[in-house]
Parts: structure tokens; sequence; C-alpha cells
């Protein structure tokens, strides 16, 4: 009898190694979780392969897949050539996204609130606390802003998409630095953890304004600005923006894909633009194997899930690029 419950138990557990072989997990940047979240939901619809990702900041992502604590991470923070070098990572593009500036002024609609370069500055730096500040007020002349304090609202955590807002404010004026956790100068700061967090925050707070993923602005009917591009053109948030925007990011497998694409050129372009970044570590050839099989699947069945969300798909140069990429590394 005994022999036969030992048996019973391994075959158990062979199943249950078996059920669970194929599944892959990851954690890291917010900025893309709506989009995974449908990928994966998708992706194990139709494969039955399960593909599980935690949306913990580009930060905490970058420390797990470094310590050998998750099978891929995610980051909108490219790694540069010698961090990849050193830990040992591949990394490549998932898709580019937007980040939006969304605000809550009692009587201002979504898309209505235009902001120029020197204004999102001011907001940031603290150098514009009140609403009806005339730098705002100029490109505002029809709207009624209120003489009331601005609350910024920023990440509390290491984040990618802060990295990419910080690049887009650093290329405005030189004084800010680039970073995933910068010290904010504003008047009043809330802080939130993760792109939910902040839009969390912007939706209770009167009178503040933040940075998020355009997604998570969609979800939540959140309303955002026009945003003045390079070219001085004020830009609405949309699909259409976002792709002319894109157009102009350039990727090469020779620097693992790295590339900044914030504050691109063309009068039609959409500023504040960015990639978002899968990274595998190169002693776990099975595991990515995994990852590279999701992300192959993603880019020949996901492009129309990343378009209604907002997301701008990479364009199938690129992608084979990257399946090349996959190939020469021995991880397809």
């Amino acid at each position: 009898m005994k022999k036969i419950a030992l048996s019973v138990v391994i075959l158990v557990l062979g199943f249950l190694t078996t059920i669970h072989a194929d599944e892959a997990s990851g954690r890291g940047a917010s900025f893309p979780a709506p989009l995974y979240k449908a990928w994966t939901a998708a992706y194990y619809a139709q494969t039955h392969n399960k593909i599980n990702y935690t949306p913990t900041g580009s930060g905490d992502g970058v420390k797990a897949i470094c310590k050998g604590m998750v099978q891929f991470a995610g980051s909108d923070e490219p790694l540069k050539a010698k961090k990849i070098k050193k830990e040992k990572l591949y990394m490549f593009p998932a898709v580019v996204g937007s980040i939006v500036l969304a605000y809550n002024i009692e009587g201002i609609k979504d898309g209505e609130l235009k902001l120029s370069r020197a204004a999102i500055v001011g907001i940031f730096n603290g150098s514009i606390t009140h609403w009806d500040d005339k730098e705002i007020v100029a490109h505002n002349a029809t709207l009624k802003l209120p003489h009331e304090p601005i609350a910024v609202a920023v990440r509390a955590d290491k984040s990618g998409t802060t990295f990419n807002f910080t690049y887009f404010l650093n290329k405005i004026d030189a004084s800010f630095k680039v970073s995933k956790q910068p010290q904010w100068k504003a008047a009043k700061v809330v802080a939130g953890k993760s792109n939910s967090g902040v839009s969390a925050n912007i939706q209770q707070i009167k009178n503040s304004i933040g940075y998020v993923e355009y997604s998570f602005k969609q979800e939540l009917n959140l309303c955002a600005a026009q945003i003045q591009n390079k070219e001085g053109q004020f830009i609405n948030p949309t699909l259409t923006s976002f792709q002319d925007a894109a157009k102009y990011a350039t990727w090469t497998h020779e620097n693992d894909f790295y590339a900044i694409i914030v504050d691109p050129a063309g009068a039609t372009s959409y500023p504040i633009v960015a990639a978002t970044f899968v990274l595998l570590s190169s002693d776990k050839i099975q595991c990515n194997k995994k990852v590279t099989a999701f992300f192959d699947w993603v880019y020949t069945h996901g492009d129309e899930m990343a378009t209604k969300l907002g997301y701008v798909p990479l364009p199938d140069a690129t992608k084979a690029q990257i399946r090349d990429y996959w190939a020469a590394k021995k991880i397809k």
C-alpha cells in the first residue's frame, strides 16, 4: 500500500510539474501593465501557456532580474551597454507607449488645457504654484483657471515612467536631472506608487496634475492636457500623434536595442513617448525561450490589442530584428 501511495504522489507531482512547465513569471514596469494583462490572458486562452507579470515599477524589475528573482523583467528605462554586460542580460523592446499630463480642474474638460513647455517646467520645478499663473493663462485665455494651488502628483517608487518624463523635462531645462526617483521641487507634491497610484491621486485631489501612462488615462477617464512639442505645436495625446512620434525611433540589435525616443522631431508628434523593454538573464536559456515564445506570439497576434489600449506596436522591420537577435543569442 505504501508503494502504491508513493507512486500516486510521484504521478501527481509529475502532473503538476507538467502543468506548470510552460509558465514564466516577470515583474517591473507598470507603464505596459494594462497591455501585458491583455496579452497574457489572450496568450493563455490560445496556447494554455501561462505568463505572470506583476507591475512593481521599473526599478524593482531591474533589481529583480539582476538578482535572479524572476525569469524576465520590464523596464521603461533602457539599460546602457555597460550595465547589460556587467549583469549578463539581454534586452529588447516590447511596444511603444506615451506619458500624459492628466489633471483634475473643475470646469476644464479633457483636452481643453494647453501646457507650454515653460509651463510644464514651472509646475514641476515649483516656480509656478497656482493655476492662474500668467504662463498658463497665456495659452488658455478662454478657460476659467482658478486661483488655486497646484497639487503635483508624482511617483513614490523608482519608475521608468519618471525616467522618461524627467528626460523630457531635461530636454527643456537642463537643471532637471534625469532620474527614476528625483527630488521634486514643486510646491505641493503628492506621491503614489505605480501609474495606478498616481492616477488615483489625480482622481481624488482637486486642482492636481500628474504624469501617467496613456492607457491609465483612458481606463479611468482622466482629463489630459495638450502638450507643446519641440516644433511649438500643442498636441493632444492620440494614437495618431503617438504613431507620428514613434516613426523617429531608431533600433539596432548591436546595442541591445537601446533607444530613448522622448521629444522627437515632427510638427504632429506627441512629445512624451517611450518604449518599454524586456530584460532577460543570459544564464537562463530554457526560461528565456518561454519568454521569447510569448513575445513572438505577441508580435504576431498582439498589435490590435496594443492599439486598442493606445500603445504603438513595433514596426515589422524591428520585430524581424528582434527575432534575429533571439536567434543569435540562441534564446528562440
